[in-house]
């Protein structure tokens, strides 16, 4: 933020009167809207030096996090695989030990068939194809390649959309012709 810009901010506690008070500013004229674009400009950087500092800020807590949790992470890792290692060896001996309690805690086993995994999409659906196995296929419509070649016409007092044959299409309708504003503050 520079001086300029800090000077704006000084005016802060009337630009919250001015907001607050009955009688509201009012852009009349150009030099009006330069002081307004000015106090914009202002109160933006500002929520720029704010945010950055934030920013930092979060960084360095996460940082500190990851350092501090990384070994309790890694010794999680240990337990669970020791854990595993020592359940494996009880389900060889026991097959119908899929849960083993303790009082601070319990290891479960869980078996999952095996099941087709998709590998390769375009040879999956080549083969699909192929086979004429059209109801795994879905359709769906590429909207803004068809939306380049249709055209707005007016018919009996009426705006409605038609394709290149001059067809009227069913499911669209004609957005109306809009204004949107933006604020640019330098």
């Amino acid at each position: 933020m520079n001086q300029l810009q800090q000077n704006e901010l000084v005016d802060e506690q009337y630009i919250e009167e001015v907001e607050s008070s009955p009688q509201r500013f009012e852009i009349t004229d150009i030099d009006s809207l330069n002081w307004a674009f000015r106090k914009m400009s202002a109160l933006k950087a500002k929520e720029k030096e704010i945010q950055r500092l934030a920013d930092s800020e979060r960084d360095r807590i996460s940082s500190w996090e990851h350092k501090e949790t990384a070994p309790i992470k890694s010794s999680l890792e240990h337990f669970e695989t020791l854990i595993a290692q020592y359940h494996a060896k009880q389900l060889q001996e026991d097959p119908k030990a899929k849960t083993i309690s303790t009082p601070y805690g319990k290891s479960k086993t869980r078996k999952s068939k095996e099941t087709p995994e998709k590998q390769n999409e375009d040879q999956l659906l080549q083969h699909v194809m192929e086979s004429e196995l059209f109801e795994y296929v879905k359709q769906s419509l590429k909207w803004g390649d068809f939306k380049k070649n249709l055209k707005i016409v007016e018919i009996a007092g009426d705006k409605v959309v038609v394709d290149d044959t001059g067809q009227i299409v069913p499911g669209v309708y004609v957005k109306p012709e809009s204004v949107s504003y933006s604020v640019e503050v330098e």
